[in-house]
């Protein structure tokens, strides 16, 4: 008898106990809990999800913008910053792996948004941190640098870093950092390369005018200033002006 009675006591404890979980889940807020890929402790954390082996096309969303990044607070873009580099790394994985067996990689686009979302990302937090040395010490905290000229006379943004050895005796520094000094076949190739620069701008300038008078043929009656936004460095009423405007398209 006294075992009977210990029994339908754990019985009255254990309903009491599913009442009130019971009551606690209907009075609870659904929040959305934070949305993260299989834990896998093996190799297959680097490939895709099985179901997309063998797929020519795999849907996926599109790139985080600037907008909703810079809503996102330190500890979500930390987050979201290894989130993408895991999906850089599968991708990679997976084009290694069907470029191997000679199969076509299903949609090659999402090395691009993985790519666009996180040098968005980087330059939020680049954003964050130049605001943030500004306001306590007045600079941006960047890493400082200047413009150089390089050995074959073309300038670029040279970024300055410490080193443990002055630069009179860092010998891989002068072997990497090699800057301009004057030689006559240098001035020669620039000469060249500018002309080659100057005639592909002008190549372009001549393409972007022809096809906005035959934009300008084709539809006559289009937004013009939606025109000008798309070829800002095109005249079009010089174009308007032009022997090839008002040719043979028929107007619709």
């Amino acid at each position: 008898m006294e075992s009977i009675y210990r029994l339908n006591k754990v019985v009255r404890i254990l309903n009491n106990l599913r009442l009130g979980v019971n009551a606690n889940l209907k009075n609870a807020v659904s929040v959305r809990n934070f949305t993260v890929s299989s834990l896998k402790c093996d190799l297959m954390d680097f490939f895709d999800d099985k179901k997309n082996w063998g797929a020519k096309e795999v849907k996926c969303g599109r790139s985080w913008t600037k907008e909703e990044l810079r809503l996102k607070s330190n500890e979500d873009l930390h987050k979201l910053w290894y989130v993408l580099l895991k999906e850089r790394n599968m991708l990679l994985t997976m084009e290694e792996e069907c470029n191997a067996q000679v199969k076509l990689f299903p949609s090659p686009e999402r090395l691009d948004k993985v790519a666009d979302s996180m040098e968005n990302l980087e330059t939020v937090v680049r954003e964050r941190n130049k605001a943030y040395h500004q306001l306590e010490t007045g600079e941006t905290g960047e890493r400082p640098g200047r413009v150089e000229t390089g050995a074959f006379g073309i300038r670029y943004y040279y970024k300055m870093c410490e080193y443990p050895l002055p630069k009179e005796m860092n010998t891989k520094w002068k072997q990497k950092y090699k800057f301009y000094k004057y030689d006559k076949d240098v001035e020669d190739f620039l000469v060249k390369y500018r002309e080659k620069l100057y005639l592909s701008k002008r190549r372009k300038a001549t393409r972007d005018f022809n096809h906005v008078i035959g934009l300008l043929n084709r539809y006559p009656n289009m937004d013009m200033e939606a025109l000008k936004q798309q070829y800002p460095d095109v005249d079009i009423e010089k174009a308007k002006r032009s022997r090839k405007y008002g040719g043979h398209f028929a107007p619709q």
